[in-house]
């Protein structure tokens, strides 16, 4: 089992009692097939396209979490992950697909799919009607696991795999880093929100389904992406 301990004490918590989803969500065929170079390259290309699209909504997210921020720290995690998304993640996208003749302009104007629509426009209704620590839970599935694919399918994968570099944004310290700083903002977070006993509190298990909802709808997004065009 990949250990995520440095992702922070809150995460771990809210994912201990939603295993069974998030082990379908981080060991997903979709996921394994990238791991073992078994997966389709149209169907990888079809995944990027569709994840730029998220990315776009997703940097929007982050931006919105920079506006609810409390305190300068909140607003600077908030903030640096959005360039790490924005300036990083989005141009490997970008330099994926123009390998393959894509351009920039028609990623952009990608068709959404319905399963990508819905957990995009899912986790811009939660900033939207909620507060900091709303938002953040519902943006960090996405964080986290992909921390956690990052970790387990450079374990178990090839240095000739043609997807390594997909791996290697994930795996590689700049990433883990990110997961890290995510796990502490969303402990304090939640303890100057909560409380020391978070668990106990009221908005607790609301945080939970809010977790539990964008962690199915990443596992959605895999199946959306393992189907043909």
């Amino acid at each position: 089992m990949i250990k995520t301990d440095n992702y922070g004490i809150v995460f771990n918590k809210i994912k201990s009692n939603i295993l069974d989803d998030w082990q379908q969500y981080t060991k997903h065929t979709f996921v394994k097939s990238i791991g073992n170079a078994s997966l389709d390259r149209k169907l990888y290309i079809k995944y990027l396209k569709q994840d730029y699209i998220f990315l776009i909504h997703f940097s929007r997210a982050w931006a919105l979490l920079v506006a609810k921020s409390n305190s300068v720290n909140e607003m600077r995690i908030a903030s640096a992950t959005l360039n790490a998304l924005v300036n990083e993640e989005i141009q490997l996208h970008i330099k994926t697909c123009k390998a393959e003749g894509i351009s920039e302009e028609q990623l952009f104007n990608t068709l959404e799919e319905i399963n990508n629509l819905a957990y995009t426009r899912f986790v811009l209704e939660v900033g939207y009607s909620g507060d900091f620590l709303d938002l953040l839970v519902a943006l960090s599935p996405c964080v986290f696991g992909y921390g956690e694919i990052g970790l387990y399918l450079k374990s178990i994968s090839k240095n000739d795999n043609p997807y390594i570099s997909w791996i290697d944004t994930y795996h590689s310290k700049e990433y883990q880093d990110v997961c890290m700083n995510i796990g502490s903002l969303l402990d304090k977070a939640t303890e100057e929100r909560l409380g020391k006993g978070f668990v106990n509190n009221t908005m607790w298990p609301k945080l939970e389904k809010t977790f539990l909802t964008a962690t199915k709808l990443e596992i959605g997004f895999w199946e959306m992406s393992l189907r043909q065009e």
